[in-house]
């Protein structure tokens, strides 16, 4: 087997101070496009209208507006479809389909889900109430970055006040961690020599989920194509995870499955007509694709995918591009399963955070 090249302590601090110097002196107004638009949501709509909005949209994440308070109070995401159909699905539920349609975002936001958070084991913590998090465009990249990791959101809402008093909140843009890694790499793309830590092969850094080892009790998230939806749901909530990789009997990558992928069930109102336990994976997934995909063939197209061997600035270049959350690190010829490694997990290595803090290096 091939030795893999190990990285200096000297070389990572070096590699680590430069990137956060060039966090600490740019700004979140650099995130913002030249163009585009930005759909915030009326906290008093009802909750089936909303999640038709992201569906329809083709968004997983919204900011919330309270008319009556003036300002932006909280994110509407894929998580939130996902604790109510599970609310909706569970014994002695307080919520019915009917009531989809009345029931407002804020009563969800204050009533259902307050009760998932005080029910749920191990990660109601992510779920209490809390203020929104959010930063100003002149905010520094490193604070926004380490604002998303800390708080464990895939967006900051990035909102400039017109007055001293914040009266007048303007939504600017939505910053995520793909944003700012893209800023990253434009600029250290001509001169990626000088960060010795993205010549790295990601199999040499302590950097994403990987599949345990023989004896290793670390769990590792993954599905076949007839699990039930129910499962899937179940999984991403109590794991905490954002996605997990559907594979075959052999542990081969076949597709992934989302949390952002729930919006699909808002398509011809197929919430209403289905039970959780009931419907698969793959039927799921089905939902969401080309009414001309091949029937019964996964959408192989929607995963990300790159080698052990790969190295880190391959990655980063790729997580880079909008829309990708993660890749999945899977083995040459066989596709079989070996790790993920997401955007948090880059960001995690390349800014130091705790977790990292006195890992040690050869």
């Amino acid at each position: 087997m091939e030795a893999v090249p190990r990285i200096s302590v000297t070389d990572l601090e070096v590699s680590r101070h430069r990137i956060s110097l060039f966090l600490s002196t740019h700004n979140a107004y650099e995130l913002l496009p030249e163009s585009g638009k930005i759909i915030a949501l009326d906290v008093n709509l009802p909750v089936k209208q909303a999640f038709h909005i992201l569906y329809e949209q083709g968004i997983s994440v919204a900011p919330l507006w309270d008319f009556c308070k003036g300002q932006f109070v909280g994110v509407l995401s894929a998580l939130d479809f996902i604790l109510i159909l599970k609310e909706l699905g569970s014994h002695g539920s307080n919520l019915t389909e009917e009531e989809l349609e009345t029931h407002t975002i804020a009563a969800w936001k204050e009533g259902g889900k307050l009760h998932l958070t005080r029910t749920m084991d191990g990660n109601g913590a992510s779920f209490s109430r809390r203020h929104l998090v959010h930063a100003g465009p002149n905010d520094c990249l490193k604070d926004v970055a380490l604002k998303i990791l800390q708080n464990k959101v895939a967006t900051v809402p990035i909102i400039h006040f017109s007055s001293q008093d914040g009266s007048v909140p303007q939504l600017l843009h939505l910053a995520s961690l793909s944003g700012i890694l893209k800023c990253i790499y434009r600029y250290f793309r001509h001169s990626s020599s000088s960060l010795p830590i993205l010549q790295q092969p990601i199999c040499s850094i302590p950097c994403g989920t990987w599949v345990p080892k023989i004896g290793d009790s670390k769990p590792f998230a993954m599905l076949r194509p007839n699990a039930s939806l129910s499962a899937a749901l179940a999984l991403l909530v109590q794991a905490g995870v954002s996605s997990i990789p559907i594979v075959d009997d052999n542990g081969s990558l076949l597709d992934i499955y989302s949390r952002s992928d729930i919006t699909a069930l808002a398509k011809d109102k197929v919430y209403a007509q289905i039970r959780l336990d009931e419907m698969s994976i793959l039927e799921a997934l089905r939902l969401g694709q080309d009414a001309n995909s091949p029937h019964g063939v996964f959408n192989g197209q929607r995963c990300q995918m790159c080698l052990r061997s790969d190295p880190l600035h391959e990655v980063m270049k790729r997580l880079a591009n909008p829309g990708v959350r993660r890749l999945i690190i899977v083995e040459a010829g066989s596709n079989r399963v070996e790790g993920i490694i997401s955007l948090s997990d880059v960001f995690k290595f390349l800014l130091g955070y705790p977790e990292f803090v006195g890992h040690h290096f050869t």
